[in-house]
């Protein structure tokens, strides 16, 4: 019965009802009918050209939809002050970080995030923005890269202050688009750790998460869906979609699936 009202109680974060994106004559998304809740976590997974990443724009209203309808946050996508809801949602993505400028050090590359804006100029910080960024940066392992600049950074080093950037609004939505990507082994587990953490802080936002791979998908993440040819395979429970007959469906190769503890992990059945 607590389990019952604690599912009526948490809000819809995202809402999307037949939603296809055409470019072209290409159909990038195709009826996407997708809805999360404020106690969910999510992980979208699937090959490349599945649609994933053209999900999360959507989702981060960077993309509107040619079809169907988009609730974000409680806010119809067609009739919403885009540029005041993009404040309460927070992203991660190799699109922002290609965009940095050159010179521009760590600290202030995320406190540049509370005017939603890349590259400082001449616009002013209080202590408590100065102490926020800090602390988002301590938190994601960052503290002692904060004079160094972006464009000098490991590519492990950017994805954490990438994410610590994404936090500095306090947003209520966290899109995270491959944080794992071109990572070696120490790096990717180091950050999977890490955004395992933010997901047993109850006040971190809602989370969704993209990858290719299920061994990117940290501890704690409740929920998958499956993406391909930008349409969804299976949604809901993360143990209920990641079976070896979804995700062989979505690879197209036959997979032997494993969980162990918290973590997945996914290869090829053996040719016999």
């Amino acid at each position: 019965m607590v389990a019952a009202e604690g599912n009526r109680m948490a809000a819809e974060v995202l809402r999307l009802r037949g939603v296809g994106v055409r470019y072209d004559k290409s159909m990038l998304l195709r009826d996407v009918n997708w809805t999360a809740r404020s106690d969910e976590s999510w992980v979208i997974i699937g090959p490349n050209g599945a649609g994933k990443t053209t999900l999360l724009q959507v989702a981060a209203t960077l993309l509107a939809p040619t079809h169907g309808s988009v609730e974000i946050l409680g806010e119809p996508l067609a009739e919403a002050d885009i540029a005041d809801l993009r404040t309460r949602i927070g992203m991660s993505s190799s699109v922002i970080a290609d965009q940095v400028p050159v010179q521009e050090k760590v600290i202030d590359l995320v406190l540049t995030a509370s005017y939603g804006i890349l590259g400082r100029t001449a616009e002013d910080y209080d202590s408590f923005d100065v102490t926020r960024a800090v602390e988002l940066l301590d938190a994601l392992g960052c503290a002692h890269l904060i004079r160094r600049r972006f464009s000098s950074l490991s590519e492990g080093e950017r994805k954490r202050v990438q994410i610590a950037r994404s936090l500095m609004a306090d947003p209520e939505l966290l899109l995270l688009d491959e944080p794992a990507a071109g990572l070696d082994l120490g790096g990717r587990e180091d950050l999977l750790q890490r955004i395992a953490a933010l997901l047993r802080d109850p006040r971190s936002p809602m989370m969704v998460l993209v990858t290719h791979h299920v061994e990117e998908v940290p501890e704690g993440f409740t929920h998958a869906m499956l993406m391909r040819k930008g349409a969804v395979l299976a949604a809901g429970p993360l143990p209920e979609v990641f079976t070896e007959r979804n995700l062989s469906r979505c690879f197209g190769v036959p997979l032997q699936v494993e969980r162990r503890a918290a973590r997945w992990s996914a290869r090829a059945v053996p040719f016999p």
